[in-house]
């Protein structure tokens, strides 16, 4: 049996090397040229590093540029805090990597290309499904050459937050509501700057900083649907708050000549009710779009990919039909980490992002760590290192030629 999956992200492409590593024939349809999207999430938290030694890979993702945060910093106008330690987290992975999402992609496809059953089309865009007897029996693309069909056992729609897939299966999410939306631009860096990655909150404003050694990768959060408004009052009307909440920028944040410097993210919170129809599968951003608090999109994604390849490899690789009750076993498996995570992060747009972008936010005495919190504290680091319900890789090992 074959399978397609639309989108060469995390869920995508580990997806794909998973059930190719299986022996199974998959063809993964990327639109894009290449996987360098400058945006994208970079987190790479240890429950997926965790995955990728399982297939072993993380001696190769050691190799790419990153930097290791052993734990997670907010800095508050009172100084800075500390949220969680990973430190203690069991195993080999007690750290967060902050590595381009691109570096992670290419080291995934690369890794499936080894494979005989593996095949990647780039700039090839999938636009529509191919249906038959009232199932879904693979996609309709279109590339440089024109328009072509793929037909197959199993659909995979990976092609994110704005699936065109899961539009033409008739699956619609439902709103779960993001108070913001976010800014992204990069500054030189310089080595008198700090060196960690790091949240800014203050009365009004929040930011987030990556250090990516040579330049800082910055998010200004706005309120939702504020862009329109800050552009119209200016350039000046954002450089003015970026510099106050990170003086050490001060200097720098002329090279931000206008809004053409600066691309806008809009954040989105949703999840489908149902996430598959026969022969068709959703999984990470295209079953639940993700806000950007605790940065665990990638992650959520990845296991969401080691799942799928858990349950249906085996029948894809012997060509045993797959009911549309096995897909739901799928989604009801995931289901619990994306309601546990999403409820988490609704908390936070709501007790804090919004009172913070509304000026509503009253700043409490934080204690300036918090990772010493005795019951508090293993149930963030836990959640933030691992997330609930980490997945391990149970597809066979590797056969490459």
């Amino acid at each position: 049996m074959t399978c397609v999956i639309a989108g060469g992200g995390p869920a995508g492409a580990v997806l794909a090397l998973l059930l190719a590593r299986a022996g199974v024939e998959v063809t993964l349809l990327e639109k894009h040229a290449d996987f360098l999207r400058d945006f994208r999430g970079d987190t790479i938290h240890p429950s997926t590093l965790q995955v990728l030694d399982e297939i072993g890979l993380a001696e190769e993702f050691m190799k790419i540029p990153h930097r290791k945060a052993y734990q997670v910093d907010l800095v508050a106008d009172q100084g800075k805090v500390t949220l969680a330690d990973l430190r203690p987290l069991p195993g080999r992975y007690n750290y967060i990597a902050f590595a381009p999402q691109w570096d992670f992609l290419t080291l995934v496809t690369s890794a499936a290309s080894k494979y005989p059953t593996f095949r990647l089309l780039m700039e090839a865009e999938a636009y529509d499904l191919i249906r038959s007897d009232g199932a879904v029996k693979g996609v309709r693309y279109r590339d440089k050459s024109g328009e072509h069909e793929i037909r197959a056992d199993l659909t995979v729609a990976a092609d994110g937050r704005h699936s065109t897939l899961r539009a033409a299966a008739g699956l619609v999410p439902q709103e779960l509501g993001a108070p913001m939306d976010a800014l992204w631009f990069r500054l030189p860096r310089e080595d008198s700057d700090p060196d960690e990655t790091f949240l800014r909150l203050s009365t009004g404003h929040l930011m987030v900083a990556i250090n990516r050694e040579t330049y800082w990768q910055l998010a200004y959060v706005i309120p939702k649907g504020g862009y329109s408004r800050l552009r119209d009052q200016g350039i000046e009307a954002f450089r003015q708050p970026v510099a106050e909440l990170l003086p050490f920028l001060a200097g720098r944040i002329d090279e931000i000549r206008s809004y053409d410097d600066v691309s806008m993210l809009t954040v989105a919170l949703n999840r489908l009710r149902r996430w598959h129809r026969p022969g068709f599968l959703c999984i990470g951003d295209a079953a639940h779009a993700m806000s950007p608090v605790f940065g665990v999109g990638i992650n959520l994604a990845v296991q969401d990919a080691v799942a799928t390849a858990n349950l249906l490899a085996g029948s894809l690789r012997s060509g045993a039909p797959i009911p549309e009750s096995t897909l739901h076993l799928l989604q009801k498996r995931r289901m619990l980490p994306t309601r546990v995570t999403q409820f988490a992060q609704r908390t936070v747009q709501n007790r804090v992002i919004s009172p913070a972008l509304e000026n509503k936010l009253k700043t409490p005495r934080i204690p300036p760590n918090l990772s010493r919190i005795p019951i508090l504290s293993p149930l963030v680091r836990r959640f933030v290192g691992t997330g609930i319900r980490p997945e391990h890789v149970t597809t066979p090992p590797p056969r490459p030629t």
